[in-house]
């Protein structure tokens, strides 16, 4: 079995410009004013008009990219659908103005419409109280905690209001476009019930940001739910989507579309626990989770980076913590720290394997909380 990916479009769109993925899905992709300076939005056609596969940030540029596809490439046909795999911002940015642009309904699963909803109202006072003990707990330094609390409502500014109202999308789910069959398969850890669809016949599948080739997804413990395990969710959906066909085309919302799904698959299950390992053995020694960081990403981080940095290391402590490898204990002076509790460490520990990631994972997201 192969372990290289294979990028079969070597020609990339302009922003506002379209790559035929096969006739009736179209590759559009719009800027995003971050290091990650994309989002791979789709088209697929149906037999009265289009439906859109995520939507880009809040921002008139957006809307004026749209615009332009609009008039040049859906051959007079209306949008007729919205489908957003997950609730980050730059997923479900837009989705507010394309359904009262087009009169479209959107499609979503539960947790992810509900999540935008609670988001994007989330912070106008200023950040919880919770939240800001979060952080402190953790260990950030004082510039984080004072950035912190001036961008609690990063959220709500990246988005359009929501729709008020959707279509709820369950796993399992058929959902018939242009005459070809998407299967609904959801994926956890990244967000809580990310959506993806796989056309079994025609080979492709619209990954978002479950499946990427290039980059890996940010998964985070966040302020809002302190004691979450998204890391266990995402290896469990990656052994799950490892009985997924593998010849399919995957379409990511970053980077650019390949093929290669399990061995993609295999090297994200690897990525992580190889940062287990390496928090395991660092935290021989209690520390707290900013005390970790270095141990995960190579290079200093920004104001900017810690807090997703933060939630990504406090993910992996927490399923440390979960498999009964790691314990956690407060101080007197309010910091948690964690202790390595493994009497068989020494013997699994293979020092130099260890990868660490020059920047935290994907999605900068603006999370209030």
């Amino acid at each position: 079995m192969s372990t290289e990916l294979q990028y079969p479009f070597a020609t990339l769109p302009a922003p506002g410009g379209v790559v035929e993925i096969v006739p009736g899905v179209l590759w559009v992709r719009l800027p995003l004013p971050m290091a990650l300076d994309h989002i791979n939005v789709y088209l697929v056609e149906d037999h009265a008009g289009w439906w859109i596969i995520d939507t880009g940030l809040k921002g008139d540029n957006t809307q004026a990219l749209w615009e332009q596809v609009f008039a040049d490439c859906l051959g007079g046909k209306p949008v007729i659908g919205l489908i957003c795999t997950h609730s980050h911002p730059d997923h479900v940015g837009q989705a507010g103005w394309l359904n009262e642009r087009w009169r479209a309904p959107l499609w979503m699963t539960h947790d992810e419409y509900y999540h935008a909803r609670v988001f994007a109202q989330l912070g106008s006072g200023g950040p919880a109280w919770e939240a800001m003990d979060h952080y402190r707990q953790a260990g950030a330094p004082d510039v984080f905690m004072q950035s912190f609390g001036r961008r609690s409502k990063g959220y709500g500014n990246l988005v359009e209001p929501m729709p008020n109202t959707y279509r709820r999308v369950h796993d399992g789910d058929r959902m018939s476009i242009g005459g070809h069959e998407w299967e609904v398969v959801v994926g956890r850890g990244h967000s809580p019930e990310h959506l993806c669809l796989l056309d079994r016949a025609r080979g492709l599948m619209f990954s978002g940001d479950q499946v990427i080739p290039r980059i890996t997804s940010n998964v985070s413990v966040m302020a809002i739910e302190p004691e979450a395990n998204p890391l266990a969710d995402w290896l469990a959906s990656h052994q799950r989507f490892l009985e997924l066909p593998d010849e399919v085309l995957v379409m990511p919302a970053h980077n650019t579309p390949f093929r290669g799904l399990h061995a993609r698959l295999r090297q994200l299950i690897a990525h992580h626990e190889d940062k287990l390992l390496a928090l395991e053995e660092a935290c021989v020694t209690p520390m707290t989770a900013a005390e970790a960081l270095p141990v995960m990403f190579r290079r200093e981080l920004g104001v900017e980076q810690i807090g997703l940095a933060l939630g990504e290391c406090i993910a992996h402590l927490n399923l440390l913590r979960a498999r009964g490898l790691v314990e956690r204990t407060l101080g007197a002076d309010g910091l948690l720290r964690y202790r390595s509790t493994s009497p068989t460490l020494t013997e699994r520990a293979r020092p130099g394997e260890h990868q660490k990631d020059e920047s935290p994972d994907e999605n900068f997201e603006g999370q209030p909380i």
